[in-house]
C-alpha cells in the first residue's frame, strides 16, 4: 500500500501541438498549490516566447471572491520532452523547476489536465470560461480512469 502512494505518475499524452495549446485556458477545478488559495475567475494563458525558446506563463485570478482583488503569478516554462512536447519544466521563480505533465487534452484543445509527478497538484482547465459541473465531472473521470488521483477535488467559480 505505502508504495502505491508512493508511485510516481509518468503518463502524459501521446502529443501535444505547441501551437494549438498556446492561448488561454480557464482553471476549473483541480487541487491547488498553497499560492492558489481560494481563487476565482482563473486564468492560466500561454505564451510561446521563440527568442527564448519558453513558454512564458501568466497566471491570474480573483483573490476571494468573483470581484476581488487581481492577482498574477508569472511563470516561466520549458518544454522537456520534445518528442511529445507534453512534459514541461515549470519555474515559479529562479531556481525552482517543478514537473508538469499535460496528461489528458481534448480531441479539439477544447479542455486539459495537467499533473504532476507525485500527483500531489491537479489542474483541469477548458477553454470556455462556463462550462457545466457534469462536463467537468466527465473530465475528472477521465483523468481518474488514466490512473490519476481525484481526491480533493476543489472547483473555482466563474463570474458569468
Amino acid at each position: 500500500m505505502i508504495s502505491a502512494c508512493s508511485a510516481k505518475y509518468e503518463r502524459t499524452v501521446n502529443h501535444v501541438d505547441r501551437n494549438k495549446f498556446m492561448g488561454a485556458w480557464n482553471v476549473q477545478a483541480g487541487r491547488f498549490s498553497f499560492l492558489e488559495k481560494d481563487v476565482h475567475n482563473a486564468v492560466e494563458t500561454y505564451t510561446w516566447n521563440a527568442k527564448d525558446e519558453r513558454i512564458d506563463i501568466d497566471f491570474r485570478y480573483n483573490q476571494g471572491s468573483l470581484d476581488g482583488k487581481v492577482k498574477k503569478i508569472p511563470q516561466k516554462g520549458w518544454i522537456y520532452n520534445t518528442k511529445t512536447n507534453a512534459h514541461w519544466k515549470v519555474s515559479p521563480f529562479w531556481p525552482l523547476k517543478f514537473d508538469y505533465l499535460i496528461i489528458a487534452l481534448g480531441q479539439d484543445y477544447e479542455w486539459t489536465a495537467i499533473g504532476v509527478p507525485n500527483q500531489k497538484y491537479l489542474w483541469i482547465m477548458t477553454r470556455e470560461k462556463q462550462v457545466s459541473k457534469e462536463k467537468i465531472k466527465d473530465m475528472i473521470k477521465e483523468v481518474n480512469s488514466l490512473g490519476y488521483r481525484i481526491d480533493d477535488i476543489v472547483y473555482v467559480p466563474h463570474s458569468p
